[in-house]
């Protein structure tokens, strides 16, 4: 496996970020994360809570995020910046 030089940063920000809340780190992902995301330019912005099958989606605005849409149980999602793809946040109604 190759092995990263010293001192290697990533320097290309990516369009969309996508946190997965957990009791234990919904805090960071809201307080100390969306901010660095926002100072960065992070386009876009999902808080996905796999517990309460919430999505929460955000859009970067003038340096500060404004909410684009809350989901919640089966609700049918086609959110920014993945429009084109309906997600079903409520997975007891998934079929295999």
């Amino acid at each position: 496996m190759p092995v990263l030089p010293r001192g290697h940063r990533a320097t290309v920000v990516p369009n969309w970020v996508c946190e997965v809340l957990s009791p234990s780190t919904a805090g960071t992902d809201r307080e100390i994360k969306m901010p660095i995301y926002a100072h960065f330019g992070v386009a876009y912005a999902w808080l996905l809570d796999p517990l309460a099958y919430t999505l929460e989606a955000y859009a970067l605005d003038g340096g500060a995020w404004r909410e684009i849409g809350r989901f919640a149980g089966a609700a049918e999602v086609s959110v920014a910046p993945f429009e084109a793809v309906t997600i079903n946040l409520d997975e007891r109604s998934t079929q295999i």
